[in-house]
């Protein structure tokens, strides 16, 4: 309920503030949404298996959306930022199906 209560929270916030991402920033922000997204889905996952860590959760939420940031900036100053960005999005995409899935196969029975 806590999580959800956040959720909430931080979408009235930001649909009042409305933020405005720096563009030296913005071609990093949809990858590390995805990148969040997959430790989400994985979080979910895990906690539908009976494994989940809150610690192992936060680490990989950080390290997840800080490691697929940084692979598109060093594609961006090797000349490669769309190549990579499109494999960052296509690894994390996988993974996030594969973990939607399991959490299909575990709420659904099938």
């Amino acid at each position: 309920m806590i999580a959800v209560l956040g959720l909430v929270v931080g979408v009235v916030v930001g649909l009042v503030l409305r933020p405005v991402v720096p563009a030296a920033v913005e071609p990093y922000l949809p990858i590390a949404v995805v990148a969040a997204l997959d430790a989400v889905f994985g979080g979910v996952r895990a906690m539908l298996d009976g494994i989940f860590d809150d610690k192992v959760f936060v680490v990989s939420f950080l390290s997840n959306v800080v490691v697929a940031a940084l692979i598109v900036f060093l594609g961006d100053k090797l000349g490669v930022g769309a190549q990579l960005s499109t494999g960052v999005v296509v690894v994390l995409g996988i993974r996030i199906f594969s973990n939607a899935a399991a959490i299909r196969r575990h709420v659904f029975r099938a």
